[in-house]
């Protein structure tokens, strides 16, 4: 389980912005040996997808090339319920599709309706190594493909037409041209 005490004195780690090479490899299997790292990055991650706001985040949007996200899909009124997935893999999805708005910390301010299954298991570690496996539907469902996407080196543009994805990446480069 997170502290959350932990989770509110670490410092946000930056978060990248495409088209940051990193945020299109596909990350390597966390090791044992990568637990002591993760203890600290970790919170540090939560930090930062809680300060943007946001509702998950991928080791890669932080220049980390392992398999690992966050998630924490509470509303702000809710209780935090931060997630911890380490190594996680879709293992089953439904046929049914969803419709859901998305958006991505690596893309601030870009949003596109992104055709999806609407339930899925997955299976993950936690942070003592533990196996789960977690039936999830809705936003959650949702988050979990984005985040185990990022994984892969894919972006949620990515299931976009290429004229809507090549429209989205042109508004962002704009964007941060005008920020700097």
């Amino acid at each position: 389980m997170i502290d959350h005490d932990v989770i509110a004195q670490a410092t946000p780690m930056p978060i990248l912005v495409a088209p940051q090479a990193v945020l299109r490899q596909k990350t390597r299997l966390v090791r044992p040996e990568d637990m002591g790292d993760l203890r600290t990055t970790i919170p540090r991650m939560f930090a930062a997808m809680y300060a943007a706001p946001g509702i998950g985040l991928a080791a890669p949007q932080v220049g980390l090339g392992m398999r690992f996200a966050i998630v924490d899909v509470s509303d702000k009124d809710e209780a935090r319920n931060p997630l911890v997935l380490i190594n996680p893999e879709v293992i089953a999805e439904t046929e049914d599709m969803a419709v859901r708005e998305e958006g991505c910390l690596s893309l601030p301010n870009q949003y596109a309706e992104v055709i999806r299954p609407e339930a899925v298991r997955v299976r993950y570690q936690d942070m003592e190594g533990k196996k789960h496996e977690l039936e999830a539907n809705g936003l959650l469902a949702t988050c979990l493909q984005h985040e185990i996407d990022h994984l892969e080196g894919i972006l949620f543009v990515d299931h976009l037409s290429t004229l809507k994805r090549n429209m989205i990446m042109r508004r962002l480069a704009k964007e941060q041209r005008l920020k700097h």
